[in-house]
């Protein structure tokens, strides 16, 4: 995770939990005027567009205050949706099995991206199997990484 997302987090996860929401994780996209910082939350019976808009008003007003981000951007708050975003080890754990998508930050072996089942995450470490290979992945090394939504 960058260093603005990290302080983004812990700048607004009290405010988005004092809601009763857990803050999934935070994206910034840079891209001059139109860039957004969406703002990822989920509670255990979902997440609705009243949930969506009264966390928007309650970081709206944490970042008004704090002002982190010095340019323009929009900003979006919504559910994880069924391709998840993975942001946190324990993000990784809870999707042991599924199949991921995974871009790194640094190439592994002049390797970024990743497609395949997510076998284990243990001290740090992702480990998924891509083609009947199995990759050693560091969690600090993930750029993004989101879950492959399947369809029955």
């Amino acid at each position: 995770m960058a260093r603005l997302e990290e302080k983004l987090t812990e700048m607004l996860e009290p405010g988005v939990e004092a809601l009763g929401f857990e803050l999934v994780g935070i994206e910034y996209v840079r891209a001059g005027k139109h860039s957004i910082l969406r703002v990822f939350i989920d509670h255990e019976n979902g997440i609705s567009v009243d949930d969506c808009a009264d966390v928007s008003h309650q970081v709206s007003a944490i970042l008004d205050v704090e002002d982190p981000i010095s340019t323009e951007y929009n900003l979006e708050v919504s559910s994880p949706g069924m391709d998840r975003p993975l942001f946190k080890e324990a993000h990784f754990q809870k999707a042991v099995g599924e199949e991921v998508q995974i871009r790194l930050a640094m190439p592994m072996d002049n390797r970024r991206n990743y497609k395949g089942t997510l076998l284990a995450c243990d001290d740090g470490v992702v480990s998924v199997e891509v083609d009947g290979q199995q990759f050693q992945l560091a969690v600090a090394n993930i750029e993004k990484a989101n879950v492959v939504p399947t369809f029955d």
